[in-house]
């Protein structure tokens, strides 16, 4: 009886208990689900009004997808791991040249012998070939030279991650030693360079200039330099980029503009270009996504070749953005930038973007038998460059160019940006997903780590709208092109920038003037697709007409 008597309440209180464990974890599985209200706010971002019954509808397969979602994260990707889908910027039609032709070089005549190695820092590649070639000059001094430069002003440019001392020297010796044996690998047999540290160099550091992997290191070498390697070529220093291959800022500092340390070099490829201007290295190889070759170029007055999208192997390298990644060299000259590229463009059996199509460069171009267009447009535009931009124009007709007004397929450019933006956020999910992202430096409404998390909320159908837009801009810009063999735009001029990175167009970015405080202004010519050796030809012919990229920096100890 007296048991009995508190039995009841016991199990009262203990079914209770259940039940409110059971409603609790009830609950928190609905917490985890999504509801109607989710779908209402949802709905802004798509641009759709559904009815009640509509979102009723549509909720079980939502949750359905959220366990597809979950499902999806469990599998490892690495960044080298691509996406099933290619991006193909050839349009309907188009047909290339299939043969392939000796690649030509102009005379640089008789290289004097320098009284001092560092009389030959600001030197051509091509005159720095000539005097390795001729003997005049070892290798093995050209890089002592060019290590000790970068030990000197590297730290106040902040252009350096990791010098690869050890490794030049060996290359540099190697060389020297075939070519006293009479093996002559070319050009850039012996010439020291600089690589974006977005390039893996087996044995060193790939830190991505990002805290999260500045201890990261890839047990390969990227093609880029397993190729200039085949060439003879020796690397120096792995050079900065902006964290991911954004900006100048990366986690040892900002990248210097040497015409200006009190501005910033620009990016990504910041220390590709400052170290190239500064006469840090011979040459540097850097990358662009959106501006990344152009940008920096333009800022520090080198010239820089942003090749066609599927010219250059991103084996090896750090990848952004699939369909708009591209690899090319930063010089200080354009015929530089074609002997550079020379060496490094074509399949290697691994990037399956890359087309075989052969690159037959000879400078002796005449550009009246061109059609060369401008666009009109933005050369008309008043900007305090404006004056700078006349004067090319005036030395294009100078030079017999038959100059023909442009302008560029009418289409939302700008707003397809988010393109980059996503296949960004997907190419870093683990950084997201694991709060590393606050471990960047730049911690700013635009920064990566930002437009990361923004960008988790771009649908999949709008990216594939973008991207058929995309496609007819591909269209519409060879209908373009059809018309002329290539055009000169200021560097920065409209829509050009974003469109041609996104059409997958090869540009060439060269100086053409300094402004009153002392710093570079560029201008930049577009080519046909896989049409470099026009593009490159007609630059050159244009840079040799003037004496910008003659003048250095003075540099700060």
């Amino acid at each position: 009886m007296y048991r009995h008597r508190y039995l009841l309440p016991a199990l009262i209180w203990l079914f209770g208990t259940l039940f409110l464990v059971g409603f609790i974890f009830q609950d928190a599985k609905k917490e985890n689900q999504i509801r109607s209200e989710h779908v209402r706010s949802a709905e802004r971002l798509i641009g759709l009004e559904f009815s009640d019954a509509k979102i009723d509808s549509a909720l079980d397969g939502l949750n359905d997808q959220l366990k597809s979602f979950e499902s999806v994260r469990t599998v490892a990707l690495p960044n080298s791991v691509p996406p099933a889908f290619m991006f193909n910027p050839v349009p309907i039609g188009m047909t290339f040249e299939k043969t392939k032709k000796p690649f030509k070089r102009s005379s640089v005549g008789n290289v004097a012998v320098p009284q001092n190695i560092e009389d030959v820092a600001f030197h051509s590649v091509a005159q720095l070939a000539e005097l390795i070639r001729t003997k005049k000059i070892s290798s093995e001094q050209l890089t002592r030279m060019y290590l000790g430069r970068l030990k000197k002003y590297g730290p106040k440019l902040e252009c350096v991650v990791t010098l690869t001392e050890n490794l030049a020297l060996e290359q540099a010796r190697r060389a020297d030693k075939e070519i006293a044996a009479g093996k002559y690998r070319g050009p850039l047999h012996g010439i020291p360079y600089g690589a974006k540290d977005l390039l893996a160099v087996k044995g060193y550091k790939t830190t991505w200039g990002a805290t999260p992997y500045k201890d990261q290191m890839i047990d390969q070498d990227a093609t880029v330099i397993r190729k200039l390697e085949e060439a003879g070529a020796v690397l120096v220093a792995k050079l900065t980029l902006g964290a991911l291959a954004w900006g100048d800022v990366w986690f040892g500092g900002m990248t210097r503009n040497p015409w200006n340390y009190e501005q910033g070099s620009s990016g990504s490829s910041a220390g590709s270009a400052s170290a190239t201007a500064a006469g840090l290295v011979a040459f540097a190889i850097g990358s662009e996504t959106h501006g990344s070759i152009v940008s920096p170029s333009a800022r520090c007055g080198t010239t820089g070749l942003r090749p066609t999208y599927g010219r250059v192997s991103r084996t090896g390298a750090m990848a952004l953005s699939w369909t708009m990644d591209k690899i090319g060299p930063i010089c200080r000259t354009v015929e530089d930038c074609a002997i550079v590229f020379n060496a490094i463009y074509g399949p290697d059996g691994i990037d399956q973007t890359l087309y075989d199509v052969p690159f037959n460069y000879d400078p002796t171009v005449k550009l009246k038998d061109l059609r060369i267009g401008y666009l009109k447009t933005e050369f008309d535009s008043a900007r305090a460059n404006k004056p700078f931009n006349d004067s090319v124009l005036t030395v294009l007709r100078q030079l017999g160019a038959n100059l023909i007004p442009i302008q560029l397929p009418k289409y939302p450019t700008q707003n397809l940006s988010f393109i980059l933006s996503a296949e960004a956020a997907a190419a870093f999910d683990d950084l997201t997903r694991s709060n590393k992202d606050d471990l960047l430096v730049r911690q700013i409404k635009n920064a990566w780590p930002n437009r990361f998390r923004i960008s988790r909320f771009i649908p999949a159908v709008e990216y594939i709208q973008a991207n058929r837009i995309r496609y007819l801009i591909i269209q519409e810009m060879q209908k373009l092109m059809e018309k002329i063999d290539l055009y000169v735009t200021p560097s920065f001029g409209g829509d050009n920038l974003l469109l041609t990175n996104l059409t997958g167009h090869p540009c060439v970015v060269l100086p053409h003037g300094f402004t009153k405080e002392g710093t570079p202004v560029s201008i930049s010519f577009v080519g046909q697709l896989f049409g470099e050796a026009t593009l490159l030809a007609v630059a050159r012919t244009f840079q040799v007409a003037t004496d910008f990229h003659l003048k250095h920096p003075t540099l700060r100890e």
